[in-house]
């Protein structure tokens, strides 16, 4: 099916009829929302069921509109503009059912049966309802292209459970007819795709049917899995037997504290909208921003990774003590064999591994089961090794601490709490979960208190059934004679173990909570199947891990957040399964596997998980912070400042486990979080930090808005009226150069556009223009009829409280004398609104000009954003320029190059308040022009100059103001040269409006209708103003033809008594034949002072 015309049918061709554009949809649609597509999806609501049944039936495009379809085409709105699906109620008038309460079980993508755009994304189910289903023609029975609210307005482009729709648009609803029809097609607001947006239209465009999991399968199942590890089985006991049953139970709970207040924060990032794929890092990215999100989704895809290989080095090592030879060799063995079954797994599709990870599961809880039976069955044989059942006295003994060596509270928590870290496991394949804003929070807060229990459950068990030291051997019996010795819990039980304990204090016991790590497979009622959960927890953590890293990475390399590692974002098959990050995965596990001493690195990625625990926290607590509309989890059950604890704890833990450790994850995540910022990917997420940086900007501008301006803290505020920023390089860049970093530019733009939609679109382009270029600056169109206008509008409305422009900066306008007088007027009536403002005016004037626009071609257009360097390399010009554009190219780009060695010669000539000092004090204090030095001309007397030089010298130490040199004019009111004057004379000559000539009636109608002529008497009255312009260049031309840059008093003309010829005529002979000229009026406010 054809796009709809955007413009209107040629001359000579037939007109349509008038249903033509009401086709019935025979199904084929594009996959994902295309700009050429049709802007809407209209319903044809038939309410003849019989005509209904025929059209269904039969299918033909051609069959017609039944009746009482009232010409269902909507007449001239919806004409040739719409593709219509024929929406028809089968089952005569009899009223739909009422949807199912499962149907919206997603609260997000699960429409009602009869949704055009179902969440399977495919069938067209033809059900009426009278309102999810009512869409365009027909709402509420009454003809109009209005839409009514629904879901799928809100998608973003592309989104995976649902195509996107795109509402009417407000011109489409308002503008006249026959605007309307030349809309242009795209997406709404002339969005733009993202490189994101692109992947996932295309990602939403492949087949569907992906395996998608519950809240069980997916989440609780994998979170139980990864928390429980080897430590439940043989380091529990040991933390017990250090730390006491107490102490065990505390550092228990602080774990859980912690990842309980994570789980939190992730439950209610999670509610806070759909969640794609990527775990931790998509929650912090979206969040936080790119700069956060990158850094840690980098650091916990490779911590991920390598975690396989502690998971797998653990299992080796458990396997090797059974069939011990080389112990080194035999751990790299198995272990390459292990991950390469695991990452057959894998690769096999998510579907198989979740059915490994419910079989892991199952062996895991037979294991846990079968040590708490075997607790309650205590046997003799079992005696010597230490366990005696469950017993007050062994409680009582063991529930203190006796900590050993070099052991303390915060070493034994630092080694249990690496076992409390699976609680993302879930959340990081979200992108695979079937409702992840329902299952990540219910799986993950349900898996803490589970394992929770059971941690506590196993930590008070051993502790009353199992004495801390015994010997294992069967004749460590009490006798009678040293009965009245023995204290130990043991000693009821007729067992003496004294004997393991020498009398400096040593223990060399083999047995007992202190000394045998397997000591739980002794309680047990069958030892092996403790070795199966053992084998169980590190197989299933290493296959979570080696399933999150590929998803996490995938997710991160699709945002393009680093360059060069787009190849891992490519998913294959129909769970978009990331092979190519399985293999790099696999890759560093199997490095890792090799090495097979990861004591050193596994600080290191316990560090790595609590970074981004910390993050995941600290999100929760800067987004409440922001106070930002869009942040209203639907998980209510958290709070800002528990989840700021959150963040400090889980910081405080990363020092405790072990502090270099936690010092090296913080400068890695620092460099990436640089490295980014640095980047500026193009990513756009609403993250928080945006949001706070609005909340902080209007804070801070109500806050400026309550305080009076003073002197000291006078910035130059400039409006530039540059038109199109790319259009006057050479005022952007010089007007930036002394702004940057100081004050406030805005570039103006009087826009002749009628259309406001364009002209907001060109907003938004030349916006990001500018910041592409690094030049701090805002672009501010308005629609005016000439430029005088356009600056008056930005005169009065533009900035906002205390950042409001305070300086009108413009171009000298060098082709005055080519285009119409009345261009002049308005020109120069322009620096009168300035002054009448308030504002102070400066002219900037190049010899060569400024306005690069009608350069095309070569990639300076007016309306395009097109950056000039191409053209500055003549051999690569694809066409030769003639020698004036040539020479305006180069000279536009003067201001952006490094400035030599020169001077910026300030004539202040008036004082104005001291602006005209100001701008070259502030651009010769960055770093392209501070090898130029500042030159001052005054104006003075013939027999003063010494006087008037260190009088100017005395003012400028006050100001502080860096000076090489200060020149007094004397001879500033000689008479001007006789050919300048008569050549003054000749410029003017066509403007003059010579009232002496003709009547007076005739005079004062030629005066009105052309007001900038120059009458006999004005040019007579100021002669001597003329003359000292004429000099004034002579003078220049005289001191400073070699400089960089001139700063000259602007001379100023009294409004309604110079005319703008005249003015215009000063302006050029003060100017003409000079380097760059930067003539500066001040509003007469003092911005220097010499007070502290």
């Amino acid at each position: 099916m054809s796009a709809p015309s955007s413009l209107p049918p040629a001359q000579g061709e037939n007109p349509a009829p008038e249903n033509e554009g009401l086709a019935v949809d025979t199904g084929l649609k594009p996959a994902g929302p295309t700009p050429s597509s049709s802007r809407f999806q209209v319903d044809l609501v038939a309410e003849a069921a019989g005509a209904a049944d025929k059209t269904l039936a039969s299918g033909d495009k051609d069959a017609p509109a039944p009746e009482g379809s009232e010409q269902a085409a909507g007449g001239e709105e919806a004409k040739g503009r719409f593709r219509v699906v024929n929406f028809v109620d089968p089952s005569g008038a009899s009223p739909p059912e009422a949807v199912p309460a499962e149907g919206f079980q997603n609260g997000d993508t699960v429409m009602s049966e009869g949704s055009l755009h179902s969440s399977t994304g495919g069938q067209h189910h033809y059900h009426y309802d009278t309102h999810t289903n009512t869409y365009y023609l027909r709402t509420f029975g009454h003809n109009t292209i209005d839409a009514v609210p629904n879901i799928d307005f809100y998608r973003q482009t592309a989104a995976p459970l649902g195509d996107k729709l795109i509402r009417p648009t407000l011109s489409e609803l308002h503008d006249e007819l026959d605007k309307v029809s030349k809309l242009m097609d795209g997406f709404a607001n002339g969005d733009e795709l993202t490189p994101a947006e692109e992947a996932a239209a295309k990602e939403a465009s492949e087949p569907k049917g992906a395996v998608k999991f519950g809240w069980i399968k997916g989440v609780l199942v994998r979170c139980m899995l990864n928390i429980w590890g080897v430590m439940l089985f043989i380091r529990m006991s040991w933390i017990v037997g250090q730390a006491g049953i107490v102490l065990s139970c505390v550092i228990v709970l602080m774990a859980t504290v912690v990842t309980t207040i994570t789980g939190l924060s992730t439950s209610a990032i999670a509610t806070n909208g759909f969640v794609r794929g990527g775990g931790a890092y998509y929650l912090i990215s979206r969040s936080l921003g790119p700069e956060f999100g990158g850094s840690i989704g980098l650091i916990f895809a490779f911590a991920n990774a390598v975690a396989v290989a502690m998971y797998v080095v653990g299992f080796a090592e458990t396997s090797v003590d059974c069939i011990m030879t080389d112990e080194i060799n035999d751990i790299r063995i198995v272990g390459t064999i292990t991950v390469i079954l695991l990452l057959g797994i894998s690769v096999a599709g998510m579907e198989w591994e979740a059915k490994a990870q419910i079989f892991l599961l199952v062996v895991l809880i037979t294991a846990i089961f079968n040590y708490f039976i075997g607790s309650f069955i205590p046997l003799q044989s079992k005696e010597s090794q230490g366990f005696f059942g469950y017993d007050s006295g062994i409680m009582m003994e063991n529930m203190g601490p006796d900590f050993r060596g070099t052991e303390s509270f915060f070493s034994v928590f630092a080694i249990f709490f690496p076992a409390a870290t699976g609680i993302l496991a879930g959340a990081n394949i979200s992108g695979d979960l079937s409702d992840p804003q329902l299952a990540i929070p219910r799986g993950t807060l349900l898996a803490i208190l589970i394992t929770g229990i059971v941690y506590l459950g196993v930590a008070i068990s051993t502790g009353s059934c199992i004495v801390r030291d015994a010997t294992g051997n069967d004749n460590d019996t009490r006798s009678a004679q040293i009965m009245a010795n023995c204290t130990d819990a043991a000693c009821k039980f007729g067992y003496d173990f004294s004997s393991c304990k020498s009398d400096d204090g040593l223990y060399n016991c083999r047995y007992g909570l202190q000394n045998d790590f397997q000591v739980m497979s002794i309680v047990s009622g069958f030892g092996p199947i403790i070795t199966a959960g053992i084998f169980s927890a590190t197989l299933s953590s290493a296959l979570a891990s080696l399933v999150s890293a590929p998803k996490v990475f995938q997710a991160l390399c699709k945002d393009n957040i680093y360059p060069g590692l787009e190849m891992f974002a490519k998913g294959y098959g129909k769970n978009n399964e990331p092979l190519r990050g399985y293999i790099l995965t696999f890759c560093i596990a199997l490095a890792f596997i090799l090495i097979a001493q990861l004591n050193v690195i596994a600080p290191i990625i316990s560090n790595f998980f609590l970074a981004s625990y910390a993050l995941i926290n600290f999100s929760v607590f800067h987004a409440s912070l922001a106070n930002s509309p869009g942040w209203r989890p639907s998980f209510k059950y958290y709070n800002m400042w528990v989840s700021l604890a959150g963040a400090v704890l889980c910081c405080v833990v990363m020092f405790v486990i072990n502090w270099w450790a936690a010092l090296m994850t913080n400068v890695i995540v620092m460099g990436l979080y640089i490295y980014v910022s640095y980047k500026k990917p193009d990513v756009n997420w609403g993250s928080s930090t945006q949001a706070l940086t609005y909340h902080q900007a209007l804070t801070h501008s109500l806050h400026l808005s309550s305080v009076e301006d003073h002197i000291k803290n006078f910035r130059p505020q400039c409006l530039v009226m540059t038109g199109y920023p790319n259009s006057r390089p050479a005022l952007l860049h010089l007007v930036h150069a002394f702004t940057k970093n100081v004050g406030l530019m805005i570039c103006g733009h009087g826009s002749r556009r009628p259309n406001f939609k364009e002209l907001s679109n060109d907003q938004t382009r030349y916006q990001r223009w500018l910041m592409k270029n690094e030049t701090k600056a805002f672009y501010t169109p308005v629609f005016a009829e000439d430029i005088r206008e356009g600056t008056q509008y930005l005169l009065q409305a533009a900035g906002l409280g205390r950042l409001r422009p305070n300086t009108l900066v413009i171009g000298f306008k060098n082709d005055w004398k080519d285009g119409d007088m009345m261009n002049v007027e308005t020109y120069i009536q322009m620096i009168h609104d300035a002054f009448d403002y308030q504002y102070g005016a400066v002219v900037l004037r190049l010899k060569e000009g400024l306005d690069v626009s009608h350069i095309s071609e070569q990639g300076v257009l007016t309306h395009t954003v097109t950056l000039l360097k191409p053209l500055l390399r003549k051999e690569k010009s694809p066409q030769t320029l003639n020698v004036a554009d040539q020479r305006l190219l180069d000279a536009s780009q003067l201001f952006k190059r490094k400035q030599g060695k020169g001077t910026v010669d300030v004539w202040w000539l008036f004082d104005d308040g001291g602006l005209t000092l100001l701008i070259p004090y502030l651009l010769t204090n960055k770093k392209k022009w501070n090898d130029c030095k500042i030159r001052v001309f005054i104006g003075g007397k013939i027999n003063r100059i010494d006087h008037d030089r260190r009088a100017m010298a005395t003012l400028l130490s006050k100001f502080r103001i860096d000076f090489s040199d200060i020149n007094v004019l004397g001879d500033i009111n000689t008479k001007p040269k006789k050919e300048n004057v008569t050549a003054f004379e000749e410029m003017i000559e066509p403007y003059r409006l010579k009232e002496d000539d003709m009547e007076q009636d005739t005079a004062e109608a030629l005066k009105a209708s052309e007001p900038w002529r120059i009458t006999d008497n004005e040019l007579e009255l100021y002669r001597a103003k003329t003359n000292r312009q004429i000099r004034l260049n002579e003078l220049l031309k005289e001191h400073s033809s070699t400089a960089n840059l001139i700063v000259m008093s602007m001379p100023l003309a009294r409004k309604g008594a110079v005319s703008s010829a005249l003015y215009m005529s000063w302006l050029e002979t003060l100017s003409k034949d000079l380097p760059p000229l930067l003539l500066v009026r001040g509003n007469h406010q003092s911005v220097l002072t010499f007070y502290s």
